[in-house]
């Protein structure tokens, strides 16, 4: 791991992968979890839990990093093998916009014990872990942020946003839409098999999307709530096409009696065409006893808000950051995109880390895309690796970008052109917490 004030000496850094009860390691992966869940104040978790979530983690391959104390811990302080820090990692796709995918390196359970902050703990597994991925090929790192300050520093920009909506289901609610399929009520512990699948069609034509950790398919079954028992006020309903398929469910949840106005909440609302998307908000609408439906991770480009003959019956509120993104190899990254437009752009690259500073030329004619070094031309824009990160998927306008004095324009209309080249078919938006 980096070293970056001298101060490791103190600390010894172990790497290990998640393993199974009586297996070598097994004490040190769960002495990890504890670690992490103190770190996010959850409440002590229970054997059966963390043998859970041992097993979900094998099955998404993470790879586990502790920081440990040297030495004897003061009396009645927490024992060596219990880590001050974590950091985790995993791998999956990317939907980077017209049906690209790319391969994508998942940071996770960040945490640094308050006692031992201020000592490079971060910065070290941070940049030893971006230059490793970098190492192994990827092109891009990605994490979700719980604090929004920590992050640029290692040049990750925001990349896409979401909201909590709440709607009123009342009289008012009318959707202008004719249902060219159905919605049935099922067991939700289908969606231990379906979810994934029907994921996976949403995934393909969502740009910001990111493949979900096998965590999420216990989680919208009701199979495994947060404290890792089983939630039974999980209902389910699923969407099925002109054709029969299943293309769309809703995981969701009464609030209870006591909740005013009788509200459900979406746990999960996955559609994989526009009208599923509309007929599940059909029949959330159509639920007896019910005044509104809560959702904590809606787009903020919504179509239910046009469909709505009154778009008032949508309350928004804590709009946020959610996906950061951090290009690592600017060559890779940019390669990887399709262009909703042809254009010439020479860009500058400014990276604190090392890792994509440079000036890149990118031209996109007829679908063709060429992206190559050019050292000493002069660059039309100049931005930080993390604005980079911010406009890839197309979320963040370079013009505004430009206007708060992040991007520099040194050739007019520069920021414009690289708007509608890094335009996308859909707005972006990432379904995937991790």
């Amino acid at each position: 791991m980096a070293d970056p004030q001298g101060t490791y000496e103190k600390y010894t850094v172990k790497r290990f992968r998640s393993v199974g009860k009586d297996e070598p390691g097994y004490g040190q992966a769960c002495d990890w979890l504890h670690a992490v869940g103190f770190g996010f104040h959850d409440e002590q978790r229970s054997d059966e839990l963390i043998d859970k979530m041992l097993a979900i983690y094998q099955v998404d391959n993470r790879e586990l990093t502790g920081v440990y104390l040297n030495g004897e811990s003061p009396l009645h302080a927490l024992n060596p093998d219990f880590p001050v820090a974590t950091f985790g990692t995993l791998e999956n796709k990317l939907n980077i916009g017209f049906g690209q995918e790319l391969r994508t390196r998942q940071i996770t359970a960040v945490t640094v014990r308050g006692t031992h902050r201020r000592h490079g703990l971060l910065r070290g597994m941070m940049t030893a872990d971006l230059a490793e991925a970098k190492d192994d090929g990827f092109a891009m790192a990605a994490l979700t942020a719980s604090e929004a300050s920590i992050y640029g520093r290692f040049g990750f920009g925001v990349a896409t946003f979401e909201r909590s909506v709440k709607v009123d289901t009342g009289p008012k609610f009318r959707i202008r839409h004719e249902p060219v399929g159905r919605v049935e009520i099922a067991d939700p512990r289908v969606l231990l098999e379906l979810a994934p699948e029907v994921f996976g069609h949403v995934h393909r034509r969502t740009p910001g999307s990111i493949v979900r950790q096998d965590s999420y398919r216990h989680q919208v079954s009701g199979a495994m709530k947060r404290d890792g028992t089983e939630d039974k006020a999980i209902k389910c309903a699923l969407h099925y096409g002109p054709d029969g398929a299943i293309d769309g469910y809703v995981s969701y949840k009464f609030a209870g009696w006591e909740s005013k106005p009788y509200t459900v909440e979406v746990v999960d609302l996955i559609a994989a065409t526009d009208s599923a998307y509309l007929e599940l908000w059909q029949f959330l609408g159509s639920i007896d006893l019910v005044e509104q439906v809560s959702w904590d991770d809606a787009p903020v480009e919504d179509p239910l808000a046009w469909a709505l003959v009154d778009g008032r019956c949508i309350t928004s509120s804590d709009y946020r950051d959610m996906l950061w993104l951090r290009v690592m190899d600017v060559l890779a990254a940019l390669s990887a995109r399709r262009y909703a437009a042809d254009g010439r752009l020479v860009v500058e690259i400014g990276d604190a880390l090392g890792f994509a500073d440079g000036i890149w030329e990118l031209v996109s004619d007829g679908g063709v895309v060429t992206v190559s070094e050019a050292p000493g031309a002069s660059p039309d824009l100049s931005m930080d690796v993390t604005d980079l990160g911010s406009v890839y998927l197309g979320a963040v306008s370079p013009v505004i970008l430009a206007s708060a004095g992040r991007i520099h324009e040194h050739t007019p209309g520069a920021t414009l052109i690289a708007q509608q080249m890094f335009a996308v078919e859909r707005p972006a938006h990432c379904l995937t917490h991790f």
